[in-house]
């Protein structure tokens, strides 16, 4: 059987490698490392006008982590802690996500990609979450993914992905799902309240989390993006 094609979120910044040090488009390894590991062939797919154009090719999606989403996508003023903000990635990864929606591939939204799937759904999010839970346990140290417990609920599709419902995840985020959008069912949270994973109402073939599962050793949420990419039967959510 032909591998599933999984397409990948890519950042555009600038970087430094070898002599050269100019803008790329560049990805962390370890998300390409843990599709490629699930049994599907990584793409990235760099924020640019027409990269929706490649979702017919694709058999599933994964948005993957970055900087902040614009606040006006979800009307508000913007925060004295929101950074790295880049509308063209913002419109990018929100017309590759309507595209893949529109075709009924799996989508897996990660960090900034599952913030995405709930403010392309009319939902909210804090700017800078130390202001609403009082601490910084959710990126504790710059650069390092630091792990906290989180509690999923029983019987939801998180939860059978996952494969049990408390478990400690590598975390790196200042923001997160304030108000879930139309249709968004929240269905994992920290110890704190914070919202650490979400699925559409209206589809089986949505999930997001909070943390970075590419950076931890649990493969079972790119094993159910791949099972769903190579599920074949499209339903385009409603």
């Amino acid at each position: 059987m032909t591998a599933p094609v999984i397409g990948i979120s890519a950042y555009a910044d600038h970087a430094r490698w070898g002599v050269w040090d100019t803008r790329a488009t560049l990805l962390p390894q370890e998300y390409v490392d843990a599709v490629a590991a699930a049994g599907a062939v990584p793409v990235l797919l760099p924020p640019v006008a027409n990269t929706a154009g490649a979702v017919p090719a694709l058999d599933g999606l994964l948005l993957a982590g970055g900087g902040d989403i614009a606040p006006a996508r979800y009307g508000a003023p913007v925060g004295e802690r929101t950074a790295g903000v880049q509308d063209f990635r913002d419109a990018a990864e929100s017309a590759l996500l309507a595209a893949a929606l529109g075709r009924g591939i799996p989508v897996l939204g990660i960090c900034r990609g599952m913030q995405l799937l709930n403010v392309a759904r009319g939902g909210t999010l804090h700017q800078h979450l130390p202001d609403v839970v009082g601490h910084d346990g959710h990126r504790l140290r710059l650069g390092v993914f630091d792990p906290h417990p989180v509690t999923v609920a029983e019987g939801s599709r998180t939860a059978r992905a996952l494969g049990r419902t408390r478990l400690e995840v590598p975390s790196y985020h200042h923001q997160a799902v304030a108000e879930p959008g139309a249709g968004v069912t929240a269905t994992a949270w920290a110890d704190d309240g914070t919202v650490e994973a979400i699925e559409y109402d209206d589809t089986d073939a949505v999930l997001g989390v909070q943390w970075h599962p590419e950076m931890g050793a649990d493969p079972s949420l790119f094993a159910w993006l791949t099972a769903g990419a190579s599920a074949g039967d499209r339903v385009p959510s409603r």
